[in-house]
């Protein structure tokens, strides 16, 4: 273990592969998910803020920065990173959490919210729409013309060579020109996830996640999403040039106590663009 200020860094062992934390506080446990191409340094405005009342977890999904990075393509299935946080937040040594995630942790934390509801106190999900939602977007020309990303990362290796290109520029890229709020991300954020990116195996393991998703969208059954009963508040950046905002529209169908909070001006990255704002929403959300 190692401490930076009063961020301690740590590994957990969950489902057979370690995974990298950062941490802070004492006290009920506030399991924090990023999403693509991010990692812990994404909740950089969230953790101390948080730990507080607190304690706050930002972990590195599988295939991310310093956590472990399965070769084969199987171990990004949904099922896995789903008993990943299972073994996260019991090997911590709790029976439930506050579960706040963003973009590809979001979908982990949605498909995790049904699987284990009683681990889960309250939701709060950032710019990722219920799963239900999403498959329905995926029918429109203007989510499909969103996602072109996601079908382009079916293509071996041709992405992580294009990622690499100029120093990794492509990554610094995702942050700096989809932000409508330029100076919310410095040259140092930006090394930061460039450096991620940078280590033995992350980019295919960070693409996988897009790759074994694909396929399970043609393999078997479509899940038949049910009504969830955990209190989850969706917070939305208007901006997303990935996501559209329609994709949250009727989502009360799927979760019972469901709140909304939209934030004009803003991008995907919500929490990293607006933290005060997105900090203050979770707050009253949790304080109810």
């Amino acid at each position: 273990m190692s401490i930076v200020g009063s961020w301690e860094h740590n590994f957990i062992r969950t489902n057979g592969v370690n995974l990298h934390y950062v941490s802070q506080g004492a006290g009920k446990l506030m399991l924090l998910l990023h999403g693509f191409p991010e990692l812990w340094y994404s909740w950089r405005h969230q953790i101390t803020e948080f730990a507080q009342n607190y304690h706050v977890v930002a972990v590195d999904l599988r295939g991310y920065n310093d956590s472990d990075k399965p070769q084969e393509l199987s171990a990004y299935k949904m099922s896995e990173l789903v008993e990943d946080v299972r073994g996260i937040i019991s090997g911590l040594g709790y029976e439930d959490c506050i579960l706040v995630a963003h973009d590809w942790g979001g979908a982990i934390a949605w498909n995790f919210a049904y699987a284990y509801p009683r681990m889960v106190e309250k939701l709060v999900v950032l710019n990722i729409p219920h799963p239900a939602k999403f498959a329905e977007g995926l029918q429109t020309p203007q989510q499909l013309l969103k996602s072109w990303y996601i079908f382009a990362f079916q293509i071996p290796w041709l992405p992580e060579f294009l990622l690499q290109l100029n120093d990794y520029q492509a990554i610094a890229d995702a942050f700096s020109k989809m932000a409508i709020n330029k100076s919310a991300f410095t040259p140092a954020d930006l090394d930061a996830y460039k450096n991620a990116a940078k280590k033995s195996g992350a980019l295919t393991a960070m693409i996988n996640y897009y790759r074994c998703g694909f396929q399970s969208l043609f393999e078997g059954d479509r899940p038949q999403w049910g009504m969830l009963d955990i209190p989850t508040l969706t917070i939305w950046g208007e901006n997303d040039s990935a996501l559209g905002k329609e994709l949250t529209y009727g989502t009360e169908a799927y979760v019972r106590d469901w709140q909304i909070k939209y934030i004009p001006n803003c991008s995907h990255w919500v929490q990293q663009e607006q933290p005060a704002l997105v900090n203050n929403y979770i707050k009253e959300f949790l304080d109810k």
